[in-house]
């Protein structure tokens, strides 16, 4: 499929947004976070900015991003109709649960059930985004269990990393938080080396024999190919990417999204000056949304619409 860079940085922000607003439900509901209130105003200022601009700029994808509000009404049927609604309900209980951290300085009582209840739709919301493209069956690489899985993982990762940061930037760092971003980038790296290693094993059921029903007389060959340019088709879901080339762009992906923060989160909690564990920190933030876009852009470049069975390849 061909990577659009509107779906991948709208996947990737609003993941990261969203593990972002679960960390902070959930550490300021138990009371391991202070309802500090300029630590708020970053902290959900950063949450909610991602998670819109995300959410803008998913519409860019579409032929007609003025219509993307009809997309909500047809719930019942659609993944994509159930992020939306997901989303936008979403606004209600952390945007509540962030004006009593920033107004009135409280993260207790009914604004820690807010913040909770906000965290079970963020997670929500992650699951519908990724089950847009699990529930394709016409794309074998997506059609994977441990495709919501990675995303809610990866989410929580980034989310943790973004929340490690601020919390030392203005001085409310502790072992939990630590911890949990540890924990939750194994995690991710463990589910998403699980997905890749399914799909090198696993192979598409649908065959050009299959998609003709010509497989009975023999052996299915295109004779002709249908068109003599590319066309929409192909370039959006005949996407072409080397063995060799994703190879080497998975080892960036692992580098870059996995070992560089599992080596430099250690060593900012072990750092003698609250400085060099900030510059570490940033590393580590910054190390992984690089290794985050490129993991995001194989997840789309490496997968294979059954379409393309009409144009020549072997299999899906």
């Amino acid at each position: 499929m061909h990577p659009a860079f509107s779906v991948i940085f709208f996947t990737t922000a609003s993941g990261a947004g969203y593990g972002l607003l679960v960390w902070l439900g959930v550490f300021g509901a138990i009371g391991l976070l202070p309802p500090d209130r300029w630590f708020g105003v970053a902290a959900f200022g950063l949450a909610f900015a991602l998670v819109t601009a995300g959410l803008l700029s998913s519409t860019f994808h579409l032929g007609h991003p003025e219509r993307a509000w009809r997309a909500l009404t047809q719930w019942k049927t659609s993944w994509l109709s159930r992020e939306g609604v997901a989303a936008v309900l979403t606004y209600i209980p952390t945007g509540l649960f962030a004006i009593g951290w920033i107004f009135l300085e409280r993260n207790d009582g009914i604004f820690a059930a807010l913040g909770l209840a906000g965290a079970v739709l963020c997670l929500i919301t992650v699951w519908c985004t990724a089950m847009i493209y699990a529930s394709l069956k016409s794309i074998q690489r997506w059609s994977n269990g441990l495709v919501p899985p990675v995303y809610l993982a990866l989410g929580a990762a980034t989310g943790s990393l973004l929340l490690a940061l601020l919390a030392q930037l203005f001085g409310h760092q502790s072992f939990h938080l630590y911890a949990v971003s540890l924990v939750t980038v194994t995690l991710a790296a463990v589910l998403k080396l699980a997905y890749w290693r399914a799909i090198g094993k696993s192979r598409s059921e649908s065959t050009a024999a299959s998609a003709t029903g010509l497989g009975k007389p023999g052996l299915v060959r295109l004779l002709e190919a249908p068109h003599t340019e590319s066309n929409y088709l192909m370039q959006e879901m005949g996407y072409r990417l080397a063995r060799k080339h994703a190879e080497r762009l998975r080892i960036v992906a692992v580098i870059a999204l996995f070992a560089i923060p599992l080596i430099l989160l250690p060593a900012a909690a072990l750092a003698g000056t609250s400085i060099l564990t900030a510059f570490l920190l940033v590393l580590a933030v910054a190390s992984a949304a690089i290794g985050l876009v490129v993991e995001r852009w194989l997840f789309f470049a490496e997968a294979k619409h059954t379409v393309t069975l009409y144009y020549g390849e072997e299999s899906a």
